[in-house]
């Protein structure tokens, strides 16, 4: 069944960050910089089976995962909880790999939910970061328009934002935008000063220290390969079937009454592993972006947007500045030849082979080979790129920048070629899809909308499995 339905922080840290004029610069009391190894030796597990049973499995230590882990057990305090990842650290992928803007709720459809969602879910990321001592700015953003057609388009942006309730929405002109980013040329643009910006990783390891404090607990290196229906104890017993359910991992299995599954990039791949339909099929796009050189950072203050062209997929690409002081510009959107394909030299045949052999890609491709082509072209000649951003940035040169990092989107593909757009639910059709509960697909902008995302899928859990 299938239901689409935040530094009193050491002063020489902060002075490393740029002097932007943001809204707001939130400082925390302290702060916590946690490494890699740290993050290891937190979250990492022992190999071998579980010695007792778990009432809820959470797998996919994303920020997703890691907020409806965190939202159950502070429902269900008094039931046994843990959540599987199959990397070393929390946040790997998705999570840890993103622009960092925490978005304030303009381009959806207004009464949808992703619009609903994100509204509510930006009041609840900065009231996250503030509670939990992780530093965020509200250094706002331009939507920009650089041309008539553009602008436009901008008034239908700003109508679609007051209906779904974004606060301090304004449209300004060439002198107001000038003000606010002196280096920024445009003709018109809407103002969204209470976007801003978080280290989303940061933000998800967090909420795995919550849901630990909470007793909950994780497992990282565990990468789940199947589910089957199993007894806990012998026949006879009075405890009979409490934890039915066995999570199959390369580590050990692991027995529970019930799971949800939010599996990011292999969401589909979980999925089938209870029975449950390939499609919508997860096709990985890569996001590569460019690296403003710091002595140049000067340039941008806060996130400068294009006007979203209706005519094609992606949003195209942008100016961002970063929580530790980086501008990132982009990104654009090319194939990843990977589930994890950060770079042209990730490859795996299987991954790209089933891609490729996905009659939703072909359609995407074929309806845009132009734009696609495109976005290789300037992946690789990043002239070409600049030559894109200069529209906003006059002044931006191609010996201002560097080639910066990348991400992979777990773009959820209806065999139609049609971007999935809204959230699926999944269970499947076997005796365990009773049990189980797959978040397939949870757009963007899900990091902005972790908590309230999470809030839903704690309702879809209590009630399936009425806890």
């Amino acid at each position: 069944m299938i239901t689409p339905v935040r530094i009193a922080c050491r002063r020489g840290i902060f002075e490393k960050l740029p002097l932007l004029p943001c809204s707001q610069v939130v400082l925390c009391k302290q702060l916590r910089v946690v490494s890699s190894s740290q993050q290891r030796r937190q979250f990492t597990s022992s190999n071998g089976s579980a010695s007792k049973g778990y009432d809820v499995c959470i797998i996919g230590g994303g920020i997703v995962g890691m907020a409806t882990a965190r939202e159950l057990i502070l429902r269900h305090p008094m039931l046994k909880f843990i959540t599987l990842e199959k990397e070393n650290i929390l946040a790997p992928h998705q999570s840890g790999h993103n622009s960092g803007v925490i978005h304030a709720g303009i381009y959806y459809q207004p009464g949808s939910l992703k619009a609903k969602l994100c509204v509510e879910g930006l009041e609840m990321c900065y009231k996250y970061c503030d509670d939990n001592n992780i530093p965020y700015k509200k250094c706002g953003k331009l939507i920009v328009a650089v041309n008539q057609e553009q602008a436009s388009r901008l008034d239908g942006l700003y109508e679609r934002g007051l209906q779904n309730n974004v606060k301090g929405l304004k449209i300004i002109g060439p002198e107001e935008i000038r003000e606010r980013e002196p280096y920024c040329r445009g003709i018109k643009s809407l103002e969204s000063p209470n976007t801003g910006i978080v280290d989303f990783g940061h933000v998800t390891r967090s909420y795995g220290e919550n849901f630990k404090d909470m007793g909950g607990n994780i497992k990282t290196g565990h990468k789940v390969t199947g589910f089957h229906m199993a007894k806990e104890s012998v026949a006879g017993s009075k405890e009979g079937l409490k934890y039915p359910v066995t999570v199959v991992t390369k580590k050990g299995n692991f027995n529970c009454r019930y799971v949800v599954t939010c599996g990011g990039l292999h969401a589909d791949r979980l999925a089938e592993l209870s029975g449950c339909s390939p499609v919508p099929k997860i096709v990985p796009f890569r996001g590569e972006y460019l690296l403003l050189k710091p002595e140049k950072n000067y340039l941008v203050r806060g996130n400068i947007y294009p006007v979203p062209d209706p005519r094609f997929p992606f949003l195209g690409v942008h100016f961002t500045p970063r929580i530790d002081g980086a501008v990132w510009l982009g990104p654009n959107a090319v194939l990843a030849f990977k589930r994890e394909g950060y770079g042209y030299t990730d490859f795996s045949a299987s991954d790209l082979f089933e891609a490729l052999c996905y009659s939703g890609l072909r359609k995407l491709v074929f309806k845009h080979l132009a734009y696609g082509m495109g976005e290789i072209y300037r992946g690789l000649n990043i002239a070409a790129q600049v030559n894109i951003l200069r529209k906003f940035v006059p002044e931006l040169k191609f010996s201002d920048v560097n080639r910066g990092p990348t991400g992979v989107r777990a773009q959820a593909l209806g065999e139609d070629g049609s971007l999935v757009d809204d959230f699926v639910f999944d269970t499947g059709k076997t005796e365990i899809g009773e049990r189980i509960l797959h978040v397939r697909n949870a757009p963007s902008p899900a990091a902005t909308s972790s908590l309230a995302i999470a809030k839903m899928v704690a309702d879809h859990v209590e009630k399936k499995f009425e806890l």
